[in-house]
């Protein structure tokens, strides 16, 4: 049914625009001329995002198809019986979920790059499952994790919500990720939801009539390491070649980094920029040649296609949300209903709802924390048990969202409605998991 009937991810973020519309006018109180202001008022705020997304996918590729990481992604890729290929759903979905842990950007490229590996090795495996269960990461654990967005703004020295530019602040003192990221409560809920999601994963692939790729297919995808080099036949081509030039390429990205983790501390490091560091350098050192990594750079960039068009239609919606009063109303609406109890999963709904427009979790967070914090703190819940619904709610619509499964998508050369039913499934067995934790958290600490 979602093959036949889910349109291309591009159609459904016009279709989230004209919700996002509607619902300014209606609900946002907004003039049709204003709306149309606020969304091109939004258009190229993102920008700096967009570029550091289409970074991720062209080093994360040039890193995959150097000699070294392809021979450890295939080796890796070996590891499931490919008589069994529940085995290499369940690869595919750890290695999505550990991986989105320790960073959402690295679960999300990584996991990409990697499923052509593991459909070479495991032709019984069903694509669409197993594309499924390779982004399952940003659905699931990565707002558990160590790059989660919120819980890393509210340990912020100087963030906004502890000292605005104007007004009042929202917090009064830091949160650090010892009583967010690390309290007992979000690690056994980041175990719990790895080996839900593991499960629901493993117990989908079909008996019979699996969707699989020829050899001929898998090889179109997989990533090409480079070809031998033959001897340069003229001094152009020597300086070309020249590795003094990657060596000082690697230098200049690297000493930066050392230089802010030294002095700041990783925590405070260690964001996007930094994980699109580590695997330019990488990627420079073990392609060694200029040549080799600029060919791989190039063959990466059709990866990124879908997200340098799409993310100035995301901003538009998010320009929406923050130029007219639609993130205010919409909150008003979820707040109406709640009770101190149910306060939780009020702000997990309304987390998740919001992130279908703004696929920016920082961002979004910027936006709804003047609203969720002060409306829990009159209802007696901390502003701690307010941040992890927020971030569990922010990660947990992810799965059904096209803009996520856009990179996994390009690398395999696929249509959202092809994988739609598989991650939805995954989703609802996730999502029974989150409802019931917003449930039992506790609403002080």
């Amino acid at each position: 049914m979602t093959e036949r009937w889910v349109p291309d991810a591009w159609v459904i973020l016009m279709s989230l625009t004209v919700v996002a519309l509607l619902l300014s006018v209606t609900g946002g109180g907004a003039t049709i001329p204003e709306a149309g202001l606020a969304w091109g008022a939004g258009v190229w705020t993102l920008l700096e995002l967009a570029m550091q997304f289409s970074i991720a996918m062209v080093a994360a590729h040039a890193c995959a198809s150097s000699p070294p990481i392809y021979r450890l992604l295939d080796r890796l890729a070996r590891c499931p019986n490919p008589e069994r290929p529940v085995q290499a759903v369940a690869l595919a979905a750890a290695f999505s979920m550990l991986a989105g842990y320790l960073n959402w950007a690295f679960g999300l490229v990584g996991s990409a790059l990697f499923v052509p590996f593991i459909l070479k090795r495991n032709p019984r495996a069903d694509l669409r499952l197993v594309i499924a269960a390779a982004y399952m990461g940003i659905g699931t654990v990565w707002q558990s994790g160590l790059s989660s967005s919120a819980p890393l703004i509210m340990a912020t020295p100087g963030n906004p919500l502890l000292e605005p530019g104007t007004g009042a602040p929202i917090v009064d003192r830091l949160y650090p990720v010892t009583e967010t990221l690390f309290h007992p409560f979000n690690l056994g809920y980041a175990a719990a939801m790895l080996l839900v999601g593991l499960a629901a994963a493993m117990v989908l692939h079909p008996r019979r009539g699996a969707v699989t790729l020829s050899e001929a297919e898998v090889d179109e995808i997989l990533p090409a390491p480079p070809p031998r080099a033959r001897a340069a036949a003229t001094p152009a081509e020597r300086l070309d070649r020249f590795r003094g030039w990657s060596l000082l390429a690697a230098l200049l990205f690297a000493y930066p980094l050392v230089h802010s983790i030294v002095t700041r501390g990783f925590g405070a490091s260690w964001t996007i920029n930094a994980y699109n560091t580590v695997f330019l350098v990488l990627a420079i050192v073990l392609h060694g040649r200029p040549t080799s990594f600029l060919r791989a750079c190039r063959d990466g960039v059709g990866a990124a296609w879908g997200i340098i068009l799409q993310f100035p239609f995301y901003a538009g919606i998010f320009g929406l949300i923050q130029n007219t009063n639609l993130g205010g109303w919409l909150g008003e609406q979820f707040a109406a209903v709640a009770t101190t109890r149910l306060y939780p999963l009020v702000v997990y709904f309304y987390s998740g709802v919001m992130s279908m427009f703004i696929p920016s979790a920082g961002s979004k967070w910027m936006i709804e924390a003047p609203y969720v914090i002060p409306a829990g703190e009159v209802l007696d819940v901390s502003v701690m048990t307010t941040l992890l619904a927020y971030a569990y709610g922010d990660s947990a619509f992810n799965l059904i969202h096209p803009f996520w499964a856009l990179p996994i998508l390009a690398v395999t050369r696929r249509r959202f409605g092809e994988v739609f039913g598989y991650a939805f499934l995954i989703w609802l067995a996730t999502i029974l998991l989150g409802i019931g934790t917003m449930l039992v958290i506790p609403t002080a600490w």
